[in-house]
C-alpha cells in the first residue's frame, strides 16, 4: 500500500485523519513540508541517522524509522553529521544500556555545534520509568522518547519533535493495536524479516522483555502474507518470520492458526526460496512444526532452540517450564527427525543460586546435544525482573573461571559440527563483500553458517553452489562451482 500513496497529494492544510495508517501519511507529508523548507533555507536537505542496538526485532523496527525517514526526505548521514539522530535501543543487559549513555554523551558535543540537531530515542529501554527519569534529569538535551508500542506514531512524533523546542515523551504502558502499511527501507534487497508477532507471554524471571514489549499479539495470517508476496515481488529471495516466541503465533487471534500452518502457507509463495524464523520456545516446539520442517523444500535447516541452563533446578527458578530432560528428549527428536539440521542456543551463566554442578548439568547438554553454535552471556541483573531481587547473586569473579569452560566447550563442540560439512557443495545466498577481502564474497548457507569464497558483486543476492573447501571453525573457505 505505502508505495502507491503519493504524499504531494495529501491536503496537509484540514485536520488530521483519526485513523490508521492514513493519520501517520498525513504527518509524513507535515514532515516532508518541513525537510523542503530546511532545504531552501540551508541549501541543502537534512540528514538523518537511525542506529539500532539489540535484536532482529529491533532492525525490522530499524528499516521502519528510516523508510519513514526516506519518505520525509531525509538523507542519509554519519551520526556526528546528521541533523536527526534515532537510537532504537535495548535493555535486555545493562552494559547495553550503558552504551546508549556514552554515546548520548557524545551527541551532546555534536549538539552544541550544531543546535539545530534533534536526537530521538525509541526502543526496549525506554519503557523502563528510571531510565525516563535519568534521561530528563542528565540528558535534558534529548528531544524525542517514545517506546515499544506506538512505533507506529514515528511520523506524527517526529513532525512534533521538529515544530518544538521541548522534550516530547509519549510512552505507552501497553497495546494490542497493530498498524499495517507503514514505510520499510529494507537493509537487504533480496532478504528481510517479517513481524509475525509482538511481546511476549512467558515471564522468564530474568528477562525484562515482556514488560517492555507487553504481552503476546499476533498479527493476522493474511497480513503476513500479503506482506511476504509484495516481498517476492520485489525481488526478496529469503525472508525471516520474527517474534519472541514464534511457536505460539496465532494462538490470540479470533481464528487461530498454527505457526506450522503459517509456515505452510508462505511457502506456497512463488520467488520466496528460503524461510528462517526466530525465536523458539523448547516449552512450545510441536511435532507439527518438526513435521512441517521436515518436510518443507524452503525452511532453512536451522533452528534456534533457546537452552539457557542445563540444570533442572536453576530452569524452575528461571520460569523456563521445561526440565532438563525435556530438553534433550526434545533435541533429540528433531535431530532424529531432521539429521542435517543445526541446532543453536542462548546460554546464561551465573544465574542467581548456580552452583558449579549447576554449570556441569549445563556442561553436559552442550556434550550430548552437540550443538552447532551457542552465545553464551554472563548473567545480568536487569531491575523490575524477579531474578533481580533473588538471593544468592553469584559474583561475576565466582562465575568467570565457569563461564570461561563452558565457553571452550561450545567452541569444541561447534567447531567439529563444522568441520563434518568439509568436502561438502552447499548452495548459498550471497549476502555481501567480505569486509576484511574485497576479492572475497560472503554467502550464507541453509544452516546459517557463513562461507567466504572469490567472486564479484555481480553475485550478490544470488543462489549459488559452493564447494566448502577448508573449514576455520565458525566459517568455511569455499569455492563457487560454476
Amino acid at each position: 500500500m505505502y508505495n502507491e500513496i503519493d504524499l504531494d497529494k495529501i491536503d496537509i492544510v484540514t485536520e488530521p485523519p483519526t485513523e490508521e495508517p492514513a493519520r501517520q501519511y498525513y504527518f509524513m507529508a507535515k514532515c516532508r513540508e518541513w525537510v523542503r523548507n530546511f532545504q531552501k533555507q540551508k541549501g541543502c536537505p537534512p540528514k538523518a541517522c537511525v542506529v539500532n542496538f539489540g535484536c532482529q526485532m529491533n532492525a525490522k523496527d530499524s528499516e521502519k524509522l528510516t523508510g519513514i525517514l526516506k519518505e520525509a526526505g531525509y538523507q542519509w548521514g554519519e551520526e556526528q553529521e546528521a541533523d536527526f539522530v534515532i537510537y532504537n535501543t535495548c535493555t535486555v543487559r545493562d552494559n547495553v544500556n550503558q552504551r546508549i549513555y556514552g554515546r548520548l554523551g557524545v551527541l551532546h558535543g555534536c549538539k552544541r555545534r550544531n543546535p539545530r540537531l534533534k536526537i530521538a530515542l525509541c526502543g526496549c529501554m525506554m519503557q523502563e520509568n528510571a531510565v525516563i527519569e535519568k534521561i530528563k534529569k542528565s540528558y535534558g538535551f534529548v528531544d524525542l522518547i517514545f517506546g515499544t508500542h506506538n512505533i507506529f506514531k514515528f511520523s506524527e512524533l517526529l513532525y512534533t519533535c521538529l515544530i518544538s523546542d521541548r522534550m516530547i515523551i509519549d510512552i505507552w504502558k501497553d497495546t494490542d493495536k497493530i498498524v499495517e502499511d507503514l514505510p520499510v527501507e529494507r537493509k537487504y534487497p533480496f532478504k528481510s524479516g517479517i513481524n509475525i508477532m509482538f511481546g511476549c507471554n512467558n515471564f522468564c524471571s530474568y528477562c525484562i522483555v515482556p514488560y517492555v514489549r507487553g504481552r503476546e499479539r499476533s498479527r493476522e495470517s493474511e497480513d503476513i502474507l500479503r506482506e511476504a508476496k509484495r516481498l517476492a515481488a520485489e525481488g526478496v529471495k529469503e525472508i525471516m518470520l520474527l517474534g519472541q516466541n514464534v511457536n505460539s503465533y496465532g494462538k490470540n487471534l479470533e481464528h487461530p492458526i498454527s505457526f506450522a500452518q503459517l509456515l505452510q502457507e508462505v511457502e506456497k509463495i512463488e520467488g520466496i526460496e528460503r524461510i528462517r524464523f526466530m525465536t523458539s520456545h523448547p516449552k512450545d516446539l510441536s511435532d507439527e512444526l518438526i513435521q512441517v520442517m521436515k518436510q518443507s523444500k524452503k525452511i532453512c535447516r536451522h533452528l534456534h532452540l533457546p537452552l539457557q541452563s542445563g540444570s533442572t533446578k536453576i530452569l524452575k527458578a528461571m520460569n523456563r517450564r521445561y526440565t532438563k530432560e525435556q530438553y534433550l528428549a526434545l533435541a533429540d527428536k528433531i535431530r532424529s527427525e531432521i539429521p542435517d539440521i543445526a541446532i543453536t542456543t542462548d546460554i546464561i551463566v551465573g544465574f542467581p543460586g548456580e552452583t558449579s554442578e549447576d554449570l556441569e548439568e549445563t556442561i553436559d547438554v552442550v556434550k550430548k546435544v552437540q550443538f552447532d553454535n551457542a552465545f553464551t552471556f554472563l548473567y545480568s541483573k536487569r531491575t523490575g525482573t524477579p531474578a533481580a531481587s533473588m538471593e544468592n547473586q553469584v559474583p561475576e569473579e565466582v562465575v568467570k573461571p565457569g563461564f570461561d569452560r563452558l565457553l571452550h566447550v561450545v567452541q569444541e563442540t561447534a567447531k567439529h559440527r563444522a568441520g563434518l560439512l568439509a568436502g561438502q557443495y552447499a548452495r548459498v545466498l550471497v549476502e555481501e563483500v567480505n569486509e576484511h577481502d574485497s576479492h572475497l564474497m560472503t554467502g550464507r548457507m541453509s544452516n546459517n553458517m557463513l562461507v567466504h569464497f572469490p567472486g564479484g558483486e555481480e553475485l550478490l543476492g544470488q543462489f549459488v553452489t559452493v564447494y566448502l573447501k577448508e573449514c576455520r571453525g565458525f566459517y568455511y573457505i569455499g569455492e563457487r562451482m560454476a
